[in-house]
């Protein structure tokens, strides 16, 4: 298998991962409350998910 022969430099190795940048969460209304809440999760707010409760949630 081919080795370097040389090190790479900080910059080269920086240039090549300025394109690796974290990316928001992707949210949604919630159908039951409106609230905002991430894909395929509970809501938070309401505790509910795909339309059946499954936790109290949070008091108001």
């Amino acid at each position: 298998m081919p080795l370097p022969k040389r090190r790479h430099s900080k910059q080269r190795g920086r240039k090549r991962r300025t394109h690796y940048v974290a990316t928001a969460p992707a949210l949604v209304e919630c159908l039951h409350c409106g609230e905002k809440k991430l894909f395929h999760h509970i809501c938070p707010a309401c505790g509910y998910y795909r339309g059946t409760q499954i936790t109290a949630g949070k008091e108001k």
